[in-house]
C-alpha cells in the first residue's frame, strides 16, 4: 500500500522538478526581454521629470504585474514542453511506458503544475494589475505635480506647464498662495491669452490627472484681429491636465483601476453608455480570459514536447512559439469582435479558449494512443495541395 502512494509522488515530484526548470528560466529571460522593451519608453519620461533612482525603481515595479500576464503563460508553456521533450529525447517516456506507466498517468502533475501557475497568473490579473495601476496613477501624479510646484517660483517665468506660462510676484510658504498673478495661455490659439490677477493659488485633482490654477479679482485678455475682449472676474478657475512626456508609457484608463465587482456593477450601470458598458465588461472577462488561457496552452507544451525522438529534431519549442502567437492573435480578434459588438462578450472572449481547449484535448488524446499531432488525412490533403501549386 506505501509502495502504491509512494510511487505516484515519486513519479510526480520529479515530473515537476523536469517542468519547472525550464519554467523559471524561461521566465527570468522573458521577463528581461520584457523590461528592455518598456525601459525604453520610461527613459524619455525619467530624464524629463528628473526622477531619482528610488520613485523610478518604485514606478517602473509597478509594471511588472502587466508584465507577468505576458511572461508567466509563455514561460509555462515553455517549461512544459522543454521538460517533455528533454524526456522524450532522453528515452525517459519510452521506459516509462515500458514499467507500466500509460501516458494518462503523466497528465495529472502537468494539469497541477499549470494550474498553481495559472492561479499565480490569476492573482496578477485580477488583485494586483488594479492596485499597480492605481499606485502609478498617484506615483506619476505625485512627480508631475512636484515638477509644476518647484517650477513655479517668484519673479520667475515658469514653462513647467507646457503652453501654460506662470509668473508670480511672491509666494506665501505657509499657505502656498500666491500674490499678483500673470498667466498666458497658448492652448489651441495663435495669440495668446493673458490673464491677471491680484492672488491665485494652485489646486490639484489625482482623480482627473490635473492641477487647477484658481485667480482671484482679476481680467482676462483675449486679443483677437476683429475683435479684442477683456473680461474682469471675481474667481476664474484655469484647468491644465498633467500629461506625462511619453504618454504611451505611462498611459492609464479608467477601468484598469476598478475592481472585479466594480467592473461588474459598472457594466450593469444604466447610466453609463452603451460602449462604455461594453468595454468595462470586455475588461471584466479578460482579467479571466487570460489566466484560463495560460492553463490551456501549457496543456498544449505536453504534446509539443514529446515529439521529439532520440536524434531527432526537436520541432515543440518552436511550434509552441507559434502556437502562443495564434493564441493571442485569436485572443485579440475575439476582443475586436467583442467591441465591435458583433458577437456577445462572453462568446467573443470566451470563444479562443474554447478552440484552444478542444485543440489540447485532442492532441493529449492522440498523443496518448501513440498518434501523430495532425491526423494523415489531413497531411496528406496538404501534400496534393502543394503539389498542385
Amino acid at each position: 500500500m506505501n509502495i502504491k502512494l509512494k510511487s505516484p509522488q515519486l513519479l510526480y515530484t520529479y515530473l515537476a522538478t523536469e517542468m519547472l526548470a525550464p519554467f523559471f528560466a524561461s521566465f527570468l529571460i522573458m521577463n528581461c526581454v520584457f523590461f528592455l522593451v518598456k525601459l525604453i519608453p520610461f527613459l524619455n519620461f525619467v530624464l524629463e521629470l528628473k526622477i531619482d533612482l528610488a520613485d523610478f525603481t518604485r514606478l517602473f515595479s509597478y509594471l511588472f504585474p502587466n508584465i507577468f500576464l505576458y511572461s508567466i503563460p509563455m514561460s509555462a508553456m515553455m517549461g512544459v514542453t522543454i521538460g517533455f521533450a528533454r524526456l522524450s529525447s532522453d528515452s525517459e517516456i519510452l521506459a516509462l511506458k515500458a514499467s507500466g506507466i500509460s501516458m494518462y498517468k503523466i497528465i495529472p502533475p502537468v494539469v497541477i503544475v499549470t494550474a498553481v501557475i495559472s492561479l499565480f497568473t490569476a492573482y496578477f490579473s485580477i488583485k494586483l494589475i488594479p492596485l499597480s495601476e492605481i499606485a502609478m496613477k498617484q506615483l506619476t501624479y505625485q512627480l508631475l505635480k512636484e515638477k509644476v510646484n518647484k517650477g513655479i517660483k517668484p519673479h520667475v517665468f515658469t514653462e513647467a506647464l507646457g503652453d501654460v506660462v506662470v509668473y508670480v510676484d511672491a509666494i506665501d510658504k505657509s499657505t502656498g498662495n500666491w500674490t499678483d498673478v500673470w498667466v498666458s495661455d497658448m492652448r489651441g490659439v495663435v495669440s495668446p491669452t493673458i490673464t491677471m490677477a491680484s492672488s491665485g493659488r494652485m489646486e490639484s485633482n489625482i482623480e482627473d490627472m490635473n492641477v487647477s490654477i484658481v485667480l482671484h479679482k482679476g481680467s482676462l485678455h483675449k486679443p483677437s484681429n476683429e475683435n479684442a475682449q477683456i473680461v474682469e472676474f471675481d474667481q476664474y478657475r484655469i484647468n491644465i491636465p498633467l500629461k506625462p512626456p511619453n504618454s504611451k508609457a505611462t498611459r492609464l484608463k479608467k477601468r484598469n483601476v476598478l475592481s472585479m465587482s466594480e467592473l461588474l456593477a459598472a457594466s450593469r450601470d444604466e447610466e453609463e453608455s452603451i460602449k462604455q458598458r461594453r468595454a468595462l465588461l470586455i475588461e471584466f472577462h479578460k482579467r479571466m480570459v487570460l489566466p484560463a488561457g495560460c492553463l490551456l496552452i501549457s496543456l498544449i507544451g505536453l504534446p509539443l514536447g514529446l515529439q521529439a525522438r532520440p536524434g531527432k529534431k526537436a520541432i515543440g519549442i518552436q511550434a509552441g512559439l507559434g502556437i502562443f502567437i495564434l493564441y493571442y492573435i485569436f485572443f485579440t480578434i475575439g476582443k475586436s469582435l467583442a467591441e465591435k459588438a458583433t458577437l456577445p462578450v462572453s462568446i467573443a472572449m470566451w470563444g479562443p479558449n474554447f478552440i484552444f481547449f478542444c485543440l489540447a484535448i485532442f492532441w493529449i488524446y492522440r498523443v496518448s494512443n501513440e498518434q501523430t499531432l495532425i491526423p494523415d488525412i489531413i497531411t496528406d490533403s496538404f501534400k496534393k495541395l502543394f503539389a498542385i501549386i
